[in-house]
């Protein structure tokens, strides 16, 4: 089933308390994150629940020394942009998306920045930062400023390096050529056992995914090259004997499924398909278009074949 919480009863627990509009107990369990990486995933699973914007205002009025609200309406405002926006190519865009994309990410750039100043330490304004620094094309410089001021607080962050790939994309202004090299560059920086060998997979599935999937892109991920990257992304992250799963490690797990399968190499994706046990992210499934649950069971059953 397609599941938001990656499996994870912690994550499972603080979407519920979002939904259910329990502040006192979702700032308890924000508060109580073991690090500033797990508050930042923490965040982005309540700030992924919609309806959130709708009361947590009253969360800042209530207590307006308490930076954690207004963390969360910062990151919920990057996500309910991108949410008006849609998944549509630029073009595709209609006027008024764009307008409220802009109104929204305004004041989620206004919220974070002043947690960021407030709590200096913190990573996940920097971490949303970016999710909004690349909707509303800012400088490449202040991309990248951001980018490095989260792995200052979270040196080899795995959900910044995510948004650092997107931003290096050809089709948010970087290149082919540029989103490979980051990709290979930050897994071999890494230690042996990373979840940043991720970023190859992912690499390789953007390029599939410009292709127009179909015939171009089956030629593309079936080739010498991209398999051999994939097996050795695969070997230094996620079959690596001292693989350092996060909470999300089902979403890792889930792309290298699909790229082990779009690229023909069935018995390598069939350990993935069988250690997710049937949870399904909804990234990269939705690439394939229809309903991304299906896709994966589509493709689950064929490499098991």
């Amino acid at each position: 089933m397609l599941d938001p919480a990656f499996g994870d009863p912690l994550l499972r627990e603080v979407i519920g308390q979002a939904a259910a509009r329990d502040w006192p107990a979702l700032r308890q369990s924000l508060r109580g994150a073991a690090d500033q990486v797990e508050q930042t995933t923490l965040v982005t699973a309540a700030a992924e629940v919609g309806g959130v914007e709708e009361w947590v205002p009253q969360a800042i009025a209530a207590d307006a020394g308490d930076p954690l609200p207004l963390l969360l309406s910062g990151a919920r405002q990057v996500m309910w942009a991108w949410e008006a926006r849609s998944g549509a190519r630029a073009r595709n865009v209609t006027r008024d998306q764009w307008d409220v994309f802009l109104e929204r990410l305004s004041l989620a750039e206004e919220q974070l920045l002043e947690v960021a100043e407030r709590e200096p330490t913190w990573l996940a304004p920097w971490y949303f930062l970016q999710m909004s620094a690349r909707g509303a094309s800012l400088d490449k410089d202040v991309t990248r400023y951001r980018f490095e001021a989260a792995l200052r607080r979270a040196p080899g962050h795995p959900a910044s390096h995510r948004q650092r790939l997107q931003q290096v994309c050809e089709k948010w202004g970087g290149s082919h050529a540029e989103m490979h090299a980051f990709a290979r560059a930050s897994m071999l920086a890494a230690a042996p056992g990373s979840p940043l060998g991720e970023l190859v997979a992912r690499a390789h599935l953007e390029r599939w995914l410009d292709l127009g999937g179909g015939a171009q892109g089956r030629a593309y991920m079936s080739g010498p090259n991209v398999m051999a990257e994939l097996q050795e992304a695969a070997q230094r992250s996620v079959f690596h004997p001292g693989y350092r799963a996060e909470r999300t490690w089902r979403g890792v797990h889930n792309t290298f499924a699909m790229a082990f399968s779009l690229s023909g190499q069935h018995h390598l994706a069939r350990p993935l398909f069988e250690a997710l046990d049937g949870t399904v992210t909804q990234t990269p499934w939705a690439y394939l278009g229809g309903d991304p649950a299906q896709s994966f069971r589509t493709h689950r059953a064929r490499c098991a074949a």
